[in-house]
């Protein structure tokens, strides 16, 4: 499980856990730590922290995310994200989104798209997401922990999320061993990070081809108002523009999606 360098090892470091209550939480409280005892793991890019029962993990904008215990992956991996540049902070989204739906598709063979900003969907149900904090100083932008959570071998899911979520299982008919998923997804997002920090555009050009609902009619909603549009791209800030008979651009938390 210990590996060499992250950046030249096929593998990051990964520490694994049986419990915990996020593991973006405990990426963070590592990071955030002033002094290190013997135990404790020296944090460099590329480490991720794995856990078996994710009991309070997060979502976007203060949402939970309901896991199943040792059915799913709860995955958080540490960045230094100095080469995309504070500025570009919508680029790591995109570069984490497209290698998380790429390592998916070597499994479930197609149907997978990005739903903005940062939800992995098979057809029209959601099968993982992603969570970027950051620890700012400044105007620098000193580490990023992308938490990444996908349903694995999970088939029942809460009422509220029946016909919304979707697992690995329920999509290819088979087991997993969700610790050997998670290194290699660990492995894939660390070698896109590598891959395309220092040209973060092309990152965003992957992630609007895999865009859900490109092109097409969806219904959005804001301030309880529901209105009909065209998905049309995702720009470098992160917005989503959209067309009605005007375009139009939303931030995250603007607007949401009416779904059937």
């Amino acid at each position: 499980m210990v590996q060499q360098s992250a950046d030249n090892c096929p593998f990051p470091f990964i520490i694994e856990l049986l419990s915990v209550d996020s593991t973006n939480n405990y990426a963070l409280s590592l990071l955030k730590q002033e002094k290190l005892t013997e135990r404790q793991v020296i944090v460099r890019h590329g480490t991720a922290v794995f856990a078996h029962e994710q009991y309070a993990g997060k979502g976007q904008r203060g949402r939970s995310w309901q896991s199943q215990k040792g059915k799913n992956i709860h995955l958080s991996i540490i960045l230094a994200p100095q080469k995309i540049g504070i500025q570009r902070q919508f680029a790591l989204i995109a570069i984490v989104a497209v290698a998380v739906r790429n390592f998916l598709e070597t499994y479930a063979n197609s149907d997978l798209t990005i739903k903005w900003p940062n939800d992995i969907y098979f057809k029209d149900r959601k099968v993982g997401g992603i969570l970027i904090e950051n620890i700012i100083n400044g105007s620098e932008w000193k580490w990023a922990v992308a938490g990444v959570g996908v349903n694995i071998n999970q088939t029942e899911f809460e009422t509220e999320l029946r016909g919304k979520a979707v697992s690995l299982k329920q999509i290819t008919g088979r087991n997993y061993d969700c610790l050997e998923l998670a290194k290699l997804l660990a492995a894939q997002i660390l070698q896109a990070y590598n891959e395309f920090a220092a040209n973060p555009s092309e990152a965003l050009i992957h992630y609007n081809n895999l865009l859900y609902k490109k092109g097409e009619k969806v219904y959005l909603e804001k301030k309880n108002q529901q209105f009909e549009a065209v998905i049309k791209e995702v720009l470098s800030n992160g917005q989503l523009v959209v067309n009605t008979d005007k375009e139009l651009r939303f931030n995250f938390g603007e607007i949401k999606w009416v779904m059937e």
